[in-house]
């Protein structure tokens, strides 16, 4: 076995190893010497040295085209065979731009994105659609940017209120045909009220209430929330730059029972439609376990609670509150519609706005310039107007089924 060994490796070793060398030189130059055809998908098309004010329809702030090609190489094997379309861009100069042309893309437009691909030498050949160009102007402008209600649930234990500012303002430059597209449509700003915390909420609110007694609790947005997506301009969003998207924020209120304790007046409210038939003469009111006749005003006295508001709010119209029943043509032991209103809604909110605009102690308010200020307490006021509920003490909604009996109306739960 050792003779055998040394007669393969060790007699005439300077032959072998020549022969080995060539070998291996021979396999490298036959191996460089293979092409083959692919077709590249997916390339990205970068536009440089356009005209001061001008642009390309479709190019975004990067000066990348929205619109991407498809590209058949031909050239050597091993290197069309690791590439993708991450490994290179097409660069056309926009210099000459003037009016629309067409672009034939060679291979003097391929720039390499990865050091180990060697354009020259490995591509021979390129091929592709031909490309057109629209020049246009370059404008810059402010798009309106519409922050709509969030999705999603608050945290239990909240009861969402409101979002502040309801719009913005986004500086972009682009093509303009773009930008005034986008300024007849305006943008879309939602956040997701799921990607809020009730322990987020619940440290805000302590750090509230150490100072001073309330129910609301105001989240301010992350920087990293008011940014928004223009595909049509950039493959990265646009971060808003309006100065007062620093105010953007989320208000909640605890959903806490606060007892009414007062008595609600009930009325029945006839449409002019159903005078002839139905009126003071041939329908009325009665009393009943639910409802109380006291000096001819029927009153719900049972204690109640409500839900959805603050206590400033309560206070200000627990005593300007009523419960309207509609009256409609009904068959016997049908439930009339009903609602619960609010007497001379405008001089409420004008004490909730004075009061609120008078409290020093509210930094976070007062922080507001007066006219958003004012605009920002109305619109609270009006959501919770909006949003009042009422309850029993043991937290079961209070309804009411107010049943028509002949030419009367019994109010019953």
């Amino acid at each position: 076995m050792r003779t055998l060994l040394r007669h393969l490796f060790l007699e005439n070793w300077p032959r072998k190893t020549i022969a080995i060398a060539l070998a291996v030189i021979i396999w490298f130059v036959v191996n460089q010497s293979l092409t083959t055809t692919r077709i590249i998908s997916n390339v990205s098309v970068r536009v440089i040295n356009l005209p001061q004010g001008k642009t390309v329809e479709g190019m975004q702030s990067n000066g990348m085209l929205a619109k991407r090609v498809s590209l058949t190489l031909s050239g050597n094997k091993d290197m069309l065979d690791d590439m993708t379309s991450n490994d290179l861009e097409v660069v056309i100069d926009g210099s000459d731009a003037s009016g629309e042309y067409s672009v034939s893309i060679q291979k003097k437009n391929l720039v390499s994105l990865n050091p180990e691909i060697e354009i020259a030498s490995g591509i021979n050949r390129v091929s592709a659609a031909t490309l057109l160009i629209r020049p246009m102007r370059l404008v810059t402008e402010k798009i309106p940017v519409i922050v709509t209600s969030p999705i999603g649930e608050a945290p239990r234990g909240y009861q969402f209120l409101d979002v502040f500012p309801y719009r913005l303002y986004l500086t972009v430059s682009g093509p303009e045909k773009v930008i005034k597209q986008l300024k007849d449509r305006e943008l879309r700003l939602t956040f997701n009220l799921n990607e809020i915390s009730r322990a987020q909420l619940d440290s805000l609110a302590e750090a509230i209430n150490n100072e001073k007694q309330t129910d609301e609790v105001s989240f301010l947005i992350p920087d990293a929330w008011k940014q928004i997506s223009i595909p049509a301009l950039s493959d990265i969003p646009f971060t808003i730059d309006d100065p007062d998207a620093k105010l953007l924020r989320i208000d909640f209120v605890r959903r806490n029972l606060l007892p009414l304790d007062m008595p609600i007046p009930l009325i029945l409210f006839y449409p002019a439609e159903y005078l002839s038939t139905l009126n003071p003469g041939t329908l009325q009111l009665t009393a009943s376990d639910l409802v109380e006749n006291r000096w001819g005003t029927f009153l719900i006295t049972k204690p109640l609670a409500v839900k959805g508001v603050s206590r400033l709010f309560l206070e200000i119209v627990r005593e300007m509150m009523q419960i309207v029943i509609i009256a409609e043509p009904a068959r016997d032991q049908s439930i009339l519609p009903w609602s619960l209103q609010f007497i001379d809604s405008r001089k409420l909110e004008n004490e909730y706005v004075s009061l609120l605009q008078a409290d020093e102690s509210n930094e976070e308010i007062n922080n507001l310039q007066p006219e958003l200020r004012e605009e920002y307490l109305r619109n609270r006021f009006r959501s919770y107007m909006n949003r009042l509920q009422l309850f029993k003490p043991n937290d079961v909604k209070f309804d009411l089924h107010p049943v028509v009996q002949g030419n009367t109306v019994k109010v019953q739960e």
